[in-house]
């Protein structure tokens, strides 16, 4: 077996979760796969798996050696890709990490259509409201709202969406509605936290250009699905991306605030990929539909 095929296998084997899945997958035995990551810690020097009777991890080393391999293998099909001239068909294994308010509003309602236009790939999708890091999380593409951070990643934005300032009927009923921006610092407003941008909303302010105003109320989440949940259940004013509300708003479980003062500015949607990955068939394939549907959303 060439070195791209142990290599291939082994990112397999830590995809599986095993020697069992990933054997059925390729075509193998379980212990010829064992024997394979046993030849290659011996000629490496190193362990690579962490084996018990109940389960099989990566060693450092290990995690090491995957991501590497990772990049190289997709520097192979990039460069096999290329020698195609883009005859190659989108297929594949493919790894997307993402927020839990644009999985729910925006990807997973779009996935039928994904798989009926590209049957021969396969998906797994990690939902998560944390910052992860592509190559820990051994990612293909990761899906993030806001602001990036600088890196030496391959960003592409696939969608730009707006901020809105609302709030349930219920909790209108009973506090009244803002009718100025200075009315919301009597007010529960809800917000994200771990970052002062969240808590400093913008505002006109005539010729003087643009205020922040800081709220504060008295519950705050790291996940914007839940601020959108808190908002329906009446407890106090959010300030959200417009996609996560747009069918509340639009049905009135939600109510739109100070529309006229508001600063609603550009909120970009990136799909985020290591140098490399962005050229292979499958995420290039994936990435252009999230934006044509994101788009037409």
């Amino acid at each position: 077996m060439s070195r791209p095929d142990e290599m291939a296998a082994f990112v397999r084997i830590l995809d599986k979760g095993g020697f069992a899945p990933a054997a059925r997958d390729l075509g193998l035995t379980p212990s010829a796969l064992s024997k394979l990551v046993g030849r290659m810690e011996a000629r490496l020097g190193v362990r690579l798996l962490a084996r018990t009777t109940r389960r099989l991890s990566p060693t450092p080393e290990g995690e090491a050696y995957g991501a590497r391999a990772r990049d190289i293998l997709a520097l192979i099909e990039a460069a096999e890709v290329d020698a195609a001239a883009g005859r190659a068909r989108p297929r594949g294994h493919l790894r997307v990490n993402t927020g839990t308010a644009f999985a729910k509003h925006r990807l997973v309602p779009a996935l039928p259509d994904f798989f009926a236009r590209f049957p021969e790939i396969t998906l797994d999708l990690c939902v998560t409201d944390r910052r992860v890091d592509l190559v820990a999380e051994q990612a293909d593409v990761l899906l993030r709202v806001g602001p990036l951070d600088d890196s030496s990643l391959v960003a592409r934005k696939v969608e730009e969406g707006r901020r809105v300032i609302c709030a349930a009927p219920a909790y209108l009923a009973r506090r009244g509605a803002p009718r100025r921006p200075e009315d919301l610092l009597d007010h529960d407003c809800l917000v994200l936290h771990g970052l002062a941008r969240f808590t400093a909303w913008p505002f006109r302010a005539g010729a003087a250009g643009i205020r922040t105003l800081a709220v504060r109320g008295r519950a705050t989440t790291d996940s914007a699905e839940a601020l959108r949940d808190m908002a329906l259940a009446g407890l106090g004013v959010v300030r959200v991306t417009e996609f996560l509300v747009a069918g509340d708003l639009a049905a009135g479980r939600l109510v739109p605030l100070l529309g006229a003062e508001h600063v609603s500015e550009e909120v970009p949607v990136w799909a985020v990929m290591a140098p490399g990955r962005q050229r292979m068939p499958r995420v290039q394939a994936f990435v252009d539909f999230v934006a044509e549907r994101a788009g037409a959303g």
